[in-house]
């Protein structure tokens, strides 16, 4: 019974009836993709991680890039922020990263706790350097960028209140309420199953 409920979980999707619009955010760590089954079985549209914090580039970004375009799917880049850096650095490796490209899908800027971070500035010193990253951004890819916020970042910074910009959160099986205004975006299950890839991917639905 318990393996039964698990493996439900691992391929629970909200309805399209409610949600049209669904989606997923990959990265290197999920493995190997096959775009094409990806497209053929009911992914409207992809986020690809570009780079992380101060680790450096994802090794796979530019490979899921191009694959993702050939595809058909639409496609966006995400930037994994960290504490642990400046933002004008991070900034500068995910614009070297990411192609200048009028169809991509607006930029992601993720901000959740990361592992290997254990700094933890202030508030008002957090919302100056994302504003930092959010101005260099969103000069270069010509539109505002989305924040996708996890429940514990938002707990400690409060960064909806502080940055006016569309919001992806995060709750897996329930729509989340954590932020002081509605989302855009949902991250409905993270270890979710798919034809197509290799790991579990964090499957996304756009608000009706």
């Amino acid at each position: 019974m318990v393996l039964g409920a698990w493996s439900y979980a691992c391929r629970w999707a909200p309805g399209r009836d409610v949600y049209p619009v669904q989606g997923v955010a990959v990265s290197a760590d999920g493995g190997a993709i096959d775009w094409g089954t990806l497209a053929a079985n009911g992914v409207d549209f992809a986020y690809i991680r570009a780079a992380k914090g101060t680790e450096g580039r994802d090794p796979a970004f530019a490979r899921n890039w191009s694959a993702a375009r050939s595809s058909g799917l639409r496609y966006g880049a995400v930037l994994d922020f960290s504490l642990c850096g400046r933002a004008a650095g991070q900034a500068t490796r995910f614009l070297t990263t990411v192609p200048r490209d009028n169809a991509a899908l607006p930029p992601v800027i993720r901000l959740d706790f990361d592992p290997g971070c254990t700094a933890r500035p202030g508030r008002d010193a957090v919302l100056s350097e994302l504003n930092t990253l959010v101005n260099l951004v969103e000069s270069n890819a010509g539109k505002p960028v989305l924040l996708n916020i996890s429940k514990a970042f938002e707990e400690e910074y409060d960064i909806a209140s502080g940055i006016n910009r569309t919001l992806w959160l995060d709750g897996n099986f329930f729509p989340p309420d954590y932020a002081t205004r509605r989302w855009v975006m949902w991250t409905a299950n993270d270890m979710r199953h798919i034809d197509g890839i290799d790991g579990p991917v964090r499957w996304g639905v756009v608000a009706p």
